[in-house]
């Protein structure tokens, strides 16, 4: 199972050895070969035998089952502890079990007891038996070595066993060899071991159908650096550009002994690729996750929630602490309603893959929150590129239609309209257009760099070719210039941005951050999604993850072009367009 999906793996039967001796896993028995083949299988799979070295018990159960772990530290495990435990041996759950050695010399170093620090052991069973008119709550375990077991209290020699009933004995599958499967009394295993961890099966897995499932939904994220990498909670300015999920809880759960409306389920947050990737200097980021409730107000709306939302509410839960591990999860109990998960590195600016999975015991949607696709002004009369497939404008560029356009928003230039500043305007183009009464970019990039040294903005300046695609954009009768009417829209334009760029600009360096970027598109009217968002920050900033005010403009401008172009061809506004092959080259080449 790799991060949401099976993948077959096609190995051939040649081995690593040594002196004639297989190097890594091996069978006692000379002539099985099995392990060493699926040990093969599963190092192909990450890229190396050396990416195998090191890790946990969790990332073996979940790659050959697809399920999701819990993961329980036993000093302070819940009082419910072996009721947890009983419960996911009833449902095919696996479950290991291990005492932390916490000095690596230490490790594979046995106790007093019998048992071994820092090694996985595997937990097979969990029982109640009648010993001295008393309940007693036993555990099996399994050493996978095959040998070196426990020789405490129901170990296979203790005397315990001769004071229980022989039913019991064999309902218990009680024999005295050393096949590394103990039994041990529940008290002793929360003294003697550290940690538990408990693998829940996915529906996928092939498994008794008598056996409890869980239902599950995955979700697929990426946090990328200058976009959607705002690390946790201590970094407000950033924390809300994170991938964000929506769940919804529908069922309580079937405990008939507790009348708590609430439904039980387990959030899972796993890295990907960050093992084969260890050759690049790769590591585990440390990663956890927040849980919110929507309010009433927002519920419905599947909206990205914006910055001012999580400065002003705290979490309903959230993971118990950020840690480096392949994989985060936890147990949650929360009413039936509407949530927002939101998964994060410790750090903002780390950038990687990651899944997000919610098992729960009654059914649960999630998907990631996504804003709608939309321009705060759909019908501009002016449209800046033409059908040019077609070889002829759309929508006539002196229309007087006379709806209000809304604030801020640039009206169609009639004679009609033209005021003083128009006329001012209108020399002013005279005497920079020349005897053609057009605008090349050439000049389109002489006038922008004067404004912006006007203004004294710390900009390297518009180049000639972002003039060029200023022009290509706006053109709307295909000259390869701007006539008054093209240029005066571009100018408004310019004007408006300009002091939105200057709002976002609050240290006064020309730049503003990649983060912020998404609020400063939002205010000059384009809502994007999460795809688009990350497509913006890689096409437009720089490598500190800052946007100058050239590409900030150049950026708004191929926006209003393609919603524009857009537009002009979706004729009956289902947003769907057909474009020839013609129609295409024609649209994107000279853009």
């Amino acid at each position: 199972w790799r991060f949401g999906d099976w993948v077959d793996v096609i190995i051939d039967d040649r081995l690593p050895t040594y002196n004639n001796q297989l190097v890594f896993t091996k069978s006692a028995e000379r002539n099985e070969f099995w392990s060493a083949l699926l040990e093969k299988a599963y190092a192909k799979v990450h890229g190396s035998y050396e990416a195998l070295k090191g890790g946990n018990t969790t990332e073996a159960m979940e790659d050959f089952t697809g399920g999701v772990t819990e993961f329980i530290e036993i000093k302070t495990a819940p009082r419910e502890l072996f009721k947890i435990m009983r419960k996911a041996n009833q449902r095919g759950s696996l479950m290991g079990c291990s005492i932390e050695g916490y000095v690596p010399v230490l490790f594979e170093t046995r106790t007093a007891s019998g048992l071994v620090k820092g090694h996985a052991y595997s937990v097979t069973g969990l029982e109640e038996v009648t010993y001295k008119n008393q309940k007693i709550k036993i555990v099996r375990l399994r050493n996978p070595w095959g040998q070196v077991e426990w020789t405490g209290p129901w170990s296979d020699s203790s005397r315990e066993w001769a004071g229980i009933e022989k039913p019991d004995k064999q309902r218990l599958q009680h024999l005295k060899k050393e096949d590394g499967e103990f039994w041990m009394s529940f008290d002793d295993f929360k003294k003697s071991f550290t940690k538990l961890e408990i693998c829940n099966l996915t529906p996928d897995a092939l498994e008794d159908d008598k056996l409890h499932k869980w239902t599950v939904s995955i979700n697929e994220g990426r946090w990328l650096r200058g976009c959607s990498a705002g690390g946790c909670r201590n970094y407000p300015e950033t924390f809300w550009t994170n991938p964000q999920f929506w769940l919804k809880l529908l069922e309580e759960d079937d405990d008939p002994d507790d009348p708590a409306v609430l439904c039980t389920f387990v959030v899972a947050l796993m890295q990907k690729h960050r093992r084969r990737e260890r050759r690049q200097g790769a590591s585990f980021f440390t990663i956890g996750f927040a849980i919110y409730q929507v309010p009433k107000e927002l519920q419905g709306s599947k909206q990205h929630l914006p910055k001012d939302f999580f400065l002003h509410q705290a979490s309903k839960t959230r993971s118990k602490s950020y840690i480096n591990l392949r994989e985060v999860s936890q147990r949650f109990r929360l009413a039936p309603g509407e949530y927002v998960i939101v998964p994060s590195t410790y750090e903002p600016h780390q950038e990687g893959d990651f899944i997000l999975r919610v098992f729960s015991e009654k059914q649960n949607l999630s998907e990631e929150l996504e804003n709608q696709i939309v321009a705060d002004h759909p019908e501009q009369p002016i449209i800046f590129i033409s059908d040019r497939g077609r070889g002829k404008v759309l929508i006539d560029a002196g229309s007087t239609k006379s709806e209000d356009k809304g604030p801020g928003q640039p009206q169609p230039v009639t004679d009609t309209q033209n005021n003083e500043e128009d006329k001012q305007f209108q020399k002013i183009f005279q005497q920079i257009a020349g005897e053609d009464m057009q605008i090349t970019a050439a000049e389109l990039m002489s006038i922008l760099n004067r404004v912006v040294k006007k203004y004294n903005m710390k900009t390297e300046g518009f180049t000639l070719e972002s003039c060029r695609s200023m022009v290509a954009l706006m053109d709307t009768d295909g000259t390869g210039k701007l006539n008054l009417m093209e240029f005066q829209h571009l100018w408004n334009k310019i004007k408006q941005w300009q002091g939105i760029f200057r709002e976002y600009d609050k240290d006064k360096t020309g730049t503003i951050n990649s983060y912020e970027m998404r609020t400063a598109v939002n205010a000059a009217g384009f809502h994007l999604n999460n795809q688009l968002y990350q497509i913006i920050s890689m096409r437009y900033a720089d490598e500190d993850m800052n946007l100058s005010f050239d590409s900030f403009i150049c950026c708004l401008v191929r926006l209003e072009g393609m919603f524009r172009a857009f537009q002009a061809f979706d004729k009956d506004g289902d947003g769907i367009i057909k474009l020839s092959v013609l129609e295409w080259l024609q649209l994107t080449m000279y853009a």
